[in-house]
């Protein structure tokens, strides 16, 4: 698995977080990341790209690397799932494999509130129950900030004062990224959206 893994470093050093990022409540058993971003997309643009997550979240940060194998349903018992393709030397028959990153358990496109259960990366083998709340809020003049609450508790056999910024950064990773494809390329008017590696 390369989720959380590989560039803790890297990451740290060229990762800029959006513009608010915290982890909060941080006590023995859980914690909260809080993650924001403003962008110039309307609540209902925000929304729709939100739950094309194969087309922002990164790779680095997947079962099978690849971004494309990527999936969210967003309904009531849908699935932010992926997608593990059947491997080159698999016996004839192998079927291809998948995995549940979160549970969706709420999703008002009107309202623009997604929640999803899961506990994501290395905290998916771990008994903690964790909450993924993301809000759309409207900004007076135009734009969108978009919020993301993430909340942790239960047993972990990691240290949560270590593993709770590492989850922040990842999670403010994708935030970033989410608010690069809803920001016109030279900050225009123009309808096309950022590219991302």
């Amino acid at each position: 698995m390369r989720l959380f893994r590989c560039a803790v470093a890297v990451l740290a050093a060229t990762v800029a977080l959006p513009a608010h990022a915290e982890v909060s409540g941080l006590t023995e058993n859980g914690f909260v990341s809080r993650n924001e971003a403003t962008v110039p997309a309307s609540p209902g643009e925000a929304w729709l790209e939100t739950v094309a997550i194969n087309r922002w979240w990164s790779g680095d940060h997947t079962y099978s690397g690849d971004a494309s194998n990527l999936y969210l349903d967003p309904q009531a018992t849908g699935c932010f799932c992926e997608k593990l393709p059947v491997p080159k030397d698999a016996l004839p028959g192998q079927r291809m494999g998948s995995v549940e990153h979160a549970h969706v358990v709420y999703a008002d496109p009107v309202r623009r509130v997604l929640r999803m259960t899961g506990g994501l990366g290395p905290l998916q083998g771990e008994a903690v129950h964790a909450t993924l709340t993301i809000t759309f809020k409207p900004v007076e003049g135009g734009g969108t900030t978009i919020i993301w609450n993430y909340v942790v508790g239960g047993y972990m056999r990691m240290k949560l004062a270590d593993v709770a910024p590492l989850v922040d950064r990842v999670l403010a990773e994708q935030v970033q990224r989410l608010a690069a494809r809803l920001t016109p390329v030279g900050g225009g008017a123009s309808p096309d959206r950022a590219p991302l590696p």
